[in-house]
């Protein structure tokens, strides 16, 4: 299945508009001219450049979701998936940009003051200002609400005490949505969850170490450091005490970007190892022509499209503003997971070849080997689904 005929198959899916479609085909040439040149490059140097936020700023491809007052389009949620897609479709180390547009930045927008708005949000769209937000930490991740670090009410101020880890854009965040708890003895514990924003410059915020991953090399994650910093209270994100239900209300979204990449990733694979079995030739012929290879590919292929309907069919419904926090945590752990061992799988019919770095099957190995992870691991999501099963 050739990019070509994965875009065909897109004009024919129920959500694309023509503004849709439009917008696609104009990121799509700005990706391929500005972004799939230097990605191997960015991946050895281990970070994305500034300079490609600010062209996408300037292009208008960042945070489409923002409104128009703010110098967004004020656009629904096709737009961010594809936005997702495009950059996925190159590598999952570009995440952070997506992570910027369509995970912290509606959180600014559902809770944020006219204030914290204005101040942050164009800055946001024109990509000057980079965001973050940071949950886990070194003995909390999937437990949002026994998190320790503290931010205790002085004043007019908030003092913030605490350390974060795995955090997405973690260098090059100007902006960080921390995950904090303004009352560490409530009852129960997720009522003194708040989010603040936390901000660069700030007095004793810090960045530890720029964390060496397995996988995703080009996307920055860091270490967060909060040593007696000094947040105003103007800071505080919504009301307080409601940071954990802010944060499952924006989760649905969060967990759909990732199935949307796990999709992606899935897609890919299947393209360049089709073209690679077609070139490869074994014992005369090429490896397509084996029937091992052939049954490998059917059963890719099919799992492929059967994940892409589904994860279609999610976006409509998501867009329509349904509740399908069930289907959304099977459809994270499921085209996670699927991907993972796609991509095993992939790397087999590579032969030898598939273990090198020049080869993109390799890098798609490595980075699919942490989306079972992060956004809420897959055994969290199937404890969500049982829950709401009724068990």
């Amino acid at each position: 299945m050739s990019n070509q005929t994965i875009h065909k198959a897109q004009a024919s899916r129920i959500y694309p508009s023509n503004e849709h479609l439009m917008f696609r085909e104009s990121l799509r040439k700005f990706v391929e001219k500005e972004v799939e040149p230097y990605f191997t490059q960015w991946e050895e140097e281990r970070l994305i450049p500034r300079e490609l936020w600010l062209k996408l700023g300037k292009q208008g491809f960042l945070c489409p979701s923002v409104d128009e007052k703010y110098g967004g389009m004020g656009v629904d949620f096709g737009f961010a998936a594809i936005l997702s897609e495009e950059l996925a479709r190159v590598g999952t180390g570009l995440s952070g940009i997506s992570l910027h547009s369509n995970v912290v930045t509606p959180y600014l927008s559902s809770f944020g003051t006219e204030e914290q708005k204005k101040r942050c949000l164009p800055k946001f769209v024109s990509g000057e200002l980079i965001s973050a937000i940071a949950m886990t930490e070194p003995g909390a991740g999937s437990d949002l609400q026994n998190i320790s670090t503290t931010a205790i009410k002085d004043g007019s101020d908030y003092i913030v005490n605490g350390q974060k880890t795995f955090i997405t854009n973690g260098i090059l965040s100007d902006v960080v949505l921390v995950a904090c708890k303004t009352d560490p003895k409530a009852t129960p514990a997720h009522r003194g969850v708040s989010l603040l924003l936390i901000e660069r410059g700030m007095a004793g915020f810090s960045r530890g170490r720029k964390l060496d991953k397995v996988g995703m090399h080009s996307q920055d994650t860091a270490e967060l450091i909060f040593e007696d910093v000094r947040v105003p209270a103007s800071n505080l994100l919504g009301e307080e005490g409601k940071g954990f239900l802010y944060l499952m209300d924006k989760l649905q979204q969060e967990r759909l970007l990732t199935a949307i990449g796990g999709i992606v990733a899935a897609e890919d694979m299947l393209d360049i190892t089709l073209q690679y079995v077609k070139e490869r030739q074994a014992f005369g012929k090429p490896i397509s022509k084996f029937q091992n290879t052939q049954f490998k590919l059917a059963e890719i292929a099919t799992l492929v499209q059967i994940g892409r309907t589904f994860v279609d069919d999610l976006i409509v419904k998501h867009m329509e503003g349904q509740n399908i926090v069930t289907e959304v945590s099977m459809a994270k752990w499921w085209l996670t997971d699927m991907a993972r061992r796609i991509s095993a799988e992939c790397m087999q019919l590579h032969g030898g070849y598939g273990y090198m770095e020049e080869y993109k099957i390799a890098r798609r190995y490595r980075d699919a080997a942490v989306a079972p992870i992060y956004a809420g691991s897959n055994e969290i999501m199937k404890i969500i689904i049982a829950k709401n099963l009724g068990m």
